[in-house]
């Protein structure tokens, strides 16, 4: 049963990993798609670092060369040193991953900027069509991936062969974010609101200066899981931080949120895991932090956060969680890192764009109270969001089953069309069906 109200572990659907049989095709289109970069990325970067039609995050006077990477795919995410300068979103480097079925994908490295507004080399793939693309540009679709981890091996890009389109034909971009992918700097600050939301809002601004994806300043926000907290942090932070882009919509589906509340199941589990990767991750964001504070003997015994990614996280913590448990002192609830905790929560302030806001009755991982309580939030500070209850459903199969109606609602907003607002009607979400 859906119910609309007028309506983790990363979801492998969204994105298609390389085949073996596909690795000389990748080699093989390094050279055609370089040769075509190496005429026109040069010309693209000037204009854009004038404000012209590229459009991207700069505003220098002299044109910045971009480097097309010939290395090998190792090599691609060791960062320049020392780190040429740039502004938010200016690229570094490029690299030509594969074209076929009438769209071309490239691994990319740009500037952003984390909590303390230092400059950081970011990494991501982008795909775009290569037909024909409308009189002013394709809108560009930029994917805040779920959690994978917080060393720099675990980003989603060393694994994914393709950015996810979510139902839109246009430019897509999924970033890896500050710390995951490029290697050298401090891990991933893993549910940071500044670093997760630049990270995916200068993604767009980075595939604007690519001559060939004809990317518009239409853009849309979207996210699964951690994701989903990604692509919220892009939807409250877009219209400041990025004010030359049109932030269209945003679409946040199980999103991480709330992040000071525990609820029944699992949750416990789910939600100490996920406060330990944000505590070691946030340490290096913020130097107040000592994470010996915190964390107890059995955690901090363990270097699986700082070598392992997901799989070997959940592996070595949750038993960690079940025998002594995580912390000493709960970050959740003691000080400094309560309030860094707190301040990267989202859904504490409205904006232009609307929501769409997804969730499964099913999910252990962001069970459905914490979403029901989150859309309350949305919808106490005004802001517009349609929201979609899917009976039955959990925390990976909510994706390929709503697939229709994310589309479709993300098309629509991408075509003008009003969005519906749940809150209007209700701004609670309906309970649970009864057994």
């Amino acid at each position: 049963m859906r119910t609309h109200v007028f309506a983790d572990s990363y979801g492998v659907r969204m994105v298609t990993s390389p085949s073996r049989n596909r690795l000389p095709r990748r080699r093989s289109v390094r050279t055609s798609l370089g040769a075509l970069l190496a005429l026109t990325l040069l010309t693209t970067a000037a204009a854009c670092s004038r404000g012209g039609p590229g459009g991207g995050g700069g505003g220098h006077d002299d044109p910045r060369p971009v480097e097309l990477f010939t290395g090998t795919d190792e090599e691609f995410y060791v960062p320049p040193d020392p780190l040429p300068e740039g502004d938010p979103g200016d690229l570094i480097r490029v690299m030509a991953v594969s074209e076929a079925d009438g769209a071309a994908t490239f691994k990319i490295m740009y500037h952003s900027r984390d909590a303390q507004d230092r400059d950081r080399a970011v990494t991501g793939l982008v795909t775009y069509p290569t037909t024909r693309a409308p009189r002013r540009g394709w809108p560009v679709v930029s994917t805040a991936p779920g959690t994978v981890g917080i060393a720099a091996r675990c980003g989603i890009s060393h694994i994914a062969g393709d950015a996810p389109a979510w139902g839109v034909e246009g430019v897509r971009v999924m970033t890896d974010y500050i710390g995951l992918g490029a290697l050298g700097g401090p891990p991933h600050p893993y549910l940071s609101k500044p670093s997760e939301g630049h990270s995916v809002i200068d993604a767009v601004r980075a595939v604007r200066q690519l001559p060939d994806a004809h990317a518009s300043r239409r853009w849309l926000s979207v996210g699964h899981s951690q994701g989903g907290h990604g692509a919220m942090s892009a939807h409250e932070l877009a219209d400041d931080y990025a004010p030359e882009l049109d932030h269209v919509a945003t679409l946040s589906l199980a999103p991480a949120a709330m992040l000071d509340k525990v609820y029944g199941g699992i949750d416990p589990i789910v939600t100490g895991v996920l406060t330990a990767m944000s505590l070691y991750g946030g340490a290096g964001e913020h130097p107040e932090i000592d994470v010996d504070d915190y964390a107890s003997p059995g955690l901090a015994a363990s270097d699986v956060l700082e070598t392992g990614c997901l799989a070997e996280i959940t592996n070595d913590l949750v038993g960690v969680a079940l025998s002594g448990g995580l912390f000493t002192n709960d970050p959740r609830t003691t000080e400094p890192a309560r309030s860094i905790l707190m301040a990267n929560e989202v859904g504490t302030e409205a904006v232009d764009a609307p929501l769409f806001l997804v969730s499964g009755t099913a999910d252990d991982r962001v069970v459905i109270d914490r979403v029901r309580d989150f859309y309350a939030q949305l919808c106490s500070v005004g802001q517009v969001t349609e929201l979609l209850i899917v009976d039955g459903a959990d925390h990976g199969s909510i994706i390929p089953e709503t697939a229709a109606e994310t589309g479709a609602w993300l098309q629509a907003r991408l075509d003008g069309e009003a969005p519906t607002d749940s809150c209007a009607e209700s701004p609670t979400a309906p309970p649970a069906p009864a057994p």
